[in-house]
């Protein structure tokens, strides 16, 4: 059981970066050194850290708040970023004519 748990967070997260602004930092700063193991420890430690504090805090906050309404929340807040992403597309191909 928890190997399928680390395997479906692992691809979960693993797709969830491809393209991501954090790996295109990552070519980028690669890119304009020549030192590309340092930038590789340096963005693996951070994120590290990052998914840390996010899993800390995923558990403190599943303690206080329903599974339920946490679930609810996280689509609301994603249907909210969509609908902005969508608005900025509109506005930009309007503004390009």
């Amino acid at each position: 059981m928890i190997l399928t748990l680390l395997f479906t967070t692992f691809v979960t997260v693993f797709l969830a970066e491809m393209g991501d602004k954090t790996q295109l930092t990552t070519i980028t700063l690669s890119s304009t050194t020549n030192k590309p193991l340092a930038v590789f420890i340096g963005s693996s430690i951070a994120l590290i850290l990052a998914t840390l504090l996010g899993a800390l805090a995923g558990g403190s906050i599943a303690n206080l708040i329903p599974a339920y309404l946490l679930k609810l929340l996280s689509g609301i807040v994603f249907l909210i970023i969509g609908i902005n992403l969508l608005a900025q597309i509109k506005n930009e191909s309007t503004d390009d004519r």
